[in-house]
C-alpha cells in the first residue's frame, strides 16, 4: 500500500500561521471564562461505548468512530453483533464526558461546579465548510445551579468572549424546550410525535413555512393540527413580545414559570446594554440533542450564515449515571467556525507588548525616583509592559531571570548618573 502525504478525509494539517491564531483565541477564551469563575478540566478522548450510545447524543450517535476490542477480547470470527467487537469510541462532544467526569468526582468538586473544557472531538460526518471529522470544541458548563442564574452567566461569559475577539452585531437566539412542547400540545399533536414534529420544525430556516407544512402533512399529521400549529407561529411573528404572547395563548398548557424564567434571562442579559449583540426569542429554535430539558440557545452570525455555537439546560443527564438528577446547563462555542471567520476577515493576532525592565540602584529616591516612575508610566501608555524594580547585588543573574520571563529591554538608573 502506497503511503499518503495527505491527511485522512475530513481532517487537516494546521500550519503555523493558523496555529498562532488558534493559540491566541484559546488564550482569550480561557482568560475570559476564568474571570467568570470557570475552572479548566480535561477528560479522555476515548469513552466507554455504552456512554456514547445512551440515546442522549441525538444523530451524533450515528457518527461515532468506534474502537475495536484488543487482544483476547477481540474475536471477529465468532462475533454476531457490533457490540462483540467494539467496546469504546472517540468522543463526539464534550458534554457526555463532562457528565461522566462529574458523576465520578462530584464529592471533590464545589457546588455549583463551573467547568471549562477545550479539546478535540470526532464525528464521522460529511466534511464541509467549517466542519471537519476532527475538530476542537470549547464548552463551559454549570452543574448544581437550578436557577436561571446559570443561563445568564453562560450567555454573558460567551458573549463577552466573542466581543473580545472582535465580533459585533451577532444574535443569541433563545427558546425553551418546554415552550416547544406546549405549542405542539396546544396544536393537537400527540406527545409521542413531538420529536418527529421538532425535526421538521428545525428545517424552517432552510425550507420555509411551506416546506415545513408539506413535510408534516407527508408524515401523516392531520391537516387541521398542522394549520393550527403553523398559524400559531404566524401570529407569534407579529407580536412585539413573543414570550408574553405565548404565556397568554398557551395558558393551561404551559407552566407560567417557564415563560417568566425565559423573559427574566432575556431581560437580565439585555440589561448589560452591550452593543455587540442582541437577545432574540426564537420559537423555532429546536437544538438537536435529546438531552435538553429546558432553555436552549444558539449564536447566530450573519457573516457565517449558520450557528456558531449553542447550548442549553440538561437537568436529567447526570441522573443517567448516578440515579439522582443534578441541574446542569452548558454553552459551546463553535471554535472551528470562529477560527474560519477570523481567518477570512484577515484578523491579525495582536503582538504582545514590549517588556521593559527599569532597574534602579538602591539609594535612588526623591525627585529622581519620581522622574523614573513618570517615564515608566509614559512607556506603559505607549503600550509597553514596564517592570520597575530595585537592582540586585548580582545584577547579571537578575537580568538573566528577567530575560527568561520575556523582558527584552533594560534601563538601568544609578545614583551618580542621575546627579548629572
Amino acid at each position: 500500500m502506497a503511503l499518503s502525504k495527505k491527511p485522512v478525509t475530513g481532517m487537516k494539517d494546521i500550519l503555523p500561521q493558523e496555529m498562532q491564531l488558534r493559540d491566541y483565541v484559546a488564550g482569550v477564551i480561557r482568560e475570559t471564562y476564568g474571570k467568570f469563575g470557570f475552572t479548566s478540566i480535561e477528560t479522555p478522548c476515548v469513552e466507554n461505548l455504552a456512554n456514547l450510545t445512551s440515546k442522549q447524543g441525538g444523530d451524533n450517535e450515528k457518527l461515532i468512530f468506534k474502537i475495536l476490542k484488543r487482544g483476547e477480547k477481540l474475536n471477529v470470527a465468532q462475533a454476531v453483533t457490533e457490540e462483540e467487537v467494539a467496546d469504546s469510541g472517540l468522543r463526539y462532544d464534550l458534554t457526555v464526558p463532562l457528565v461522566r467526569f462529574y458523576s465520578n468526582n462530584a464529592a471533590q468538586l464545589p457546588a455549583p461546579f463551573k467547568a471549562l473544557q477545550m479539546g478535540s472531538v470526532w464525528r464521522a460526518d460529511r466534511p464541509q465548510r467549517g466542519r471537519y471529522r476532527q475538530f476542537t470544541q470549547c464548552d463551559i458548563d454549570i452543574l448544581g445551579e437550578a436557577s436561571n442564574l446559570a443561563e445568564i452567566e453562560l450567555i454573558l461569559a460567551t458573549t463577552t468572549t466573542l466581543g473580545r475577539l472582535g465580533f459585533r452585531d451577532f444574535e443569541i437566539r433563545i427558546n425553551d424546550r418546554q415552550i416547544l412542547k406546549a405549542m405542539a400540545a396546544w396544536s393537537g399533536f400527540a406527545e409521542d410525535s413531538f420529536d418527529s414534529v421538532f425535526i421538521t420544525l428545525d428545517k424552517m430556516d432552510k425550507i420555509g413555512v411551506e416546506g415545513v407544512e408539506a413535510e408534516l402533512l407527508e408524515k401523516g399529521f392531520a391537516e387541521e393540527t398542522v394549520k393550527k400549529y403553523l398559524g400559531l407561529y404566524d401570529s407569534l411573528g407579529r407580536q412585539e413580545n413573543g414570550v408574553a404572547y405565548l404565556a397568554q395563548t398557551l395558558e393551561g398548557v404551559l407552566e407560567p414559570s417557564v415563560a417568566e424564567g425565559l423573559q427574566e434571562i432575556i431581560d437580565s442579559v439585555s440589561a448589560t446594554r452591550s452593543a455587540d449583540f442582541k437577545m432574540v426569542f426564537d420559537a423555532t429554535l429546536v437544538r438537536g440533542m435529546s438531552y435538553y430539558t429546558g432553555t436552549i440557545f444558539e449564536i447566530s452570525m450573519p457573516q457565517f450564515g449558520a450557528a456558531c455555537g449553542g447550548g442549553g439546560r440538561y437537568d436529567r443527564m447526570v441522573g443517567k449515571f448516578t440515579g439522582q438528577d443534578v441541574p446542569a446547563c452548558g454553552f459551546s462555542i463553535g471554535f472551528e467556525r470562529i477560527i474560519l471567520l477570523l481567518m477570512e476577515s484577515g484578523f491579525q493576532v495582536p503582538k504582545p507588548p514590549k517588556k521593559i525592565a527599569y532597574l534602579i540602584e538602591k539609594g535612588v529616591g526623591g525627585q529622581a525616583l519620581c522622574d523614573i516612575i513618570g517615564r515608566a508610566q509614559e512607556a506603559r501608555q505607549d503600550g509597553s509592559q514596564v517592570l520597575v524594580a530595585r537592582m540586585n547585588k548580582n545584577k547579571k543573574f537578575q537580568k538573566e531571570q528577567l530575560t527568561a520571563e520575556g523582558y527584552e529591554e533594560f534601563a538601568e538608573f544609578y545614583r551618580e548618573a542621575l546627579k548629572n
